[in-house]
């Protein structure tokens, strides 16, 4: 059984190439939501626990994308809302969908915003309920996931529903139930690839928002590097056009 790197990189350039090819047209679906957000002086929020605040990450203050985002996440309610540090201590936090609204309400939300929620799972009550709450207040949202998983799980939300249930587009990751895609015998698997999907579904659609802007003669405003001669200035620059409404917590 072959289950090392060359297997690994095999299967993940077929899944990675799999999912490209099916979600061009749910890609161009969201960066049209995003589009329509900026040129409304809007800003895109993304948010995710566990491995998921990674791909929020991706969208959020780095290198190469988009400068009028925010990453939200769990620790905004220490960061910004004076709770104590204990209260991240635990790993049941996601699963409580009483954390969504404090999320949002320490969030410099305006009604133009646009939402992009990442959760291979989908079915964790804090995302969800982030989800619902989003919707409620009218805001457009994107969800980043793994339709195969979310199926097979049961919600941890009260409502019964899930990320992708609640999303204007869906992305999907192509993960499989598990995550997990290289099997070994007695049924444990190992190699995870939603990371790597969802990242790369998240810069296919920053690059498409950039495309659309570009051909309608528009500038993106784009981050350059920190660690590149100029990157500090230019930065500085294009935030300070969105003062207030981004910030660049820990």
């Amino acid at each position: 059984m072959d289950i090392g790197a060359a297997a690994y990189v095999q299967r993940i350039g077929e899944l990675v190439e799999e999912v490209a090819e099916k979600q061009a047209g749910n890609v161009r679906q969201a960066a049209e939501i995003l589009v329509r957000a900026l040129r409304a002086g809007g800003v895109i929020n993304a948010f995710g626990s566990g491995h998921s605040e990674a791909i929020a990450m991706e969208i959020a203050g780095r290198a190469g994308g988009l400068v009028p985002t925010n990453r939200l996440a769990l620790r905004d309610v220490v960061l910004y809302g004076g709770e104590p540090a204990g209260v991240l201590s635990t790993s049941e936090l996601e699963r409580d969908p009483s954390i969504a609204q404090r999320i949002y309400d320490l969030a410099p939300v305006r009604p133009q915003d646009a939402f992009v929620l990442i959760s291979s799972s989908g079915v964790n009550g804090s995302v969800v309920e982030l989800a619902s709450i989003v919707k409620e207040r009218g805001h457009d949202l994107i969800a980043i996931t793994s339709v195969t998983h979310s199926t097979e799980m049961t919600s941890r939300h009260p409502s019964g529903r899930k990320l992708m249930d609640l999303a204007d587009v869906v992305l999907d990751n192509g993960a499989p139930y598990g995550d997990a895609i290289l099997p070994l015998p007695g049924g444990a698997a190992f190699g995870a690839v939603s990371t790597i999907t969802s990242a790369l579904l998240a810069q296919m659609t920053v690059a498409e928002v950039v495309r659309a802007l570009v051909e309608a003669g528009e500038e993106p405003p784009l981050y350059l590097s920190a660690n590149m001669a100029g990157g500090d200035e230019h930065n500085r620059t294009l935030e300070s056009r969105y003062a207030g409404r981004i910030r660049r917590g820990a």
